[in-house]
């Protein structure tokens, strides 16, 4: 069950937050969602889906974005919440707390994809929105930019798995590692090749 928040804000009219999340793919690390509300005064040109821009990019437009935007919030969901809720109420969750974290709450929410978290406000899901919708592009560059800058951090704690590269995502060589090295705490439980790693290990014990 999504948890309930205390929002703790007033809705303000002519205001529109644009939401998304990255990380549902990964087998480790946890779903990381922005919420931003741009300045109509302050345009940022490069806009988009974060997975068409390089990392240079998504860089350089993360700090303009966090510069310029009337609001903006990160909000997460951890590996534990993921394997106890499954990744997408996990998602949604993020969702949410990105949305809470605002502190002036907008009038209208627009959602990349094609479901809609649970907001003191209307909601309208866009399939493809962050490469539509400005505001959209904007969460998902600062959502990747925060959550990439973990999977590296993350590297240095768990040596062996290629997290800097991959940022958690099923490659073959992380796949390998969980067959060479095992499981760490920020590996999802519930994901099936993290599952069979924990198989195959009491097996061979």
């Amino acid at each position: 069950m999504i948890e309930q928040l205390d929002w703790g804000f007033t809705v303000v009219d002519g205001l529109i937050a644009g939401v998304d999340e990255v990380g549902r793919g990964p087998l480790a690390g946890p779903v990381v969602a922005a919420a931003v509300i741009l300045d109509p005064d302050k345009p940022i040109v490069g806009l988009t889906d974060s997975k068409a821009l390089s990392e240079r990019q998504r860089e350089a437009l993360d700090v303009e974005i966090r510069d310029k935007a009337l609001a903006f919030a990160l909000g997460r969901a951890e590996v534990e919440e993921i394997d106890h809720l499954n990744i997408l109420q996990a998602s949604l969750l993020a969702m949410q707390r990105a949305v809470a974290g605002l502190g002036t709450a907008p009038h209208q929410v627009l959602v990349d994809g094609n479901r809609c978290p649970q907001f003191p406000c209307p909601c309208q899901a866009i399939v493809k929105g962050d490469a539509k919708v400005a505001a959209i592009g904007a969460a998902s560059i600062i959502a990747k930019v925060a959550r990439d800058r973990e999977m590296v951090e993350f590297d240095q704690r768990y040596p062996g798995y290629g997290l800097a590269g991959h940022k958690g995502y099923p490659t073959k060589s992380h796949i390998q590692a969980l067959s060479d090295l095992g499981v760490t705490p920020i590996h999802r439980r519930s994901f099936g090749p993290v599952r069979r790693a924990l198989e195959s290990l009491r097996v061979d014990v």
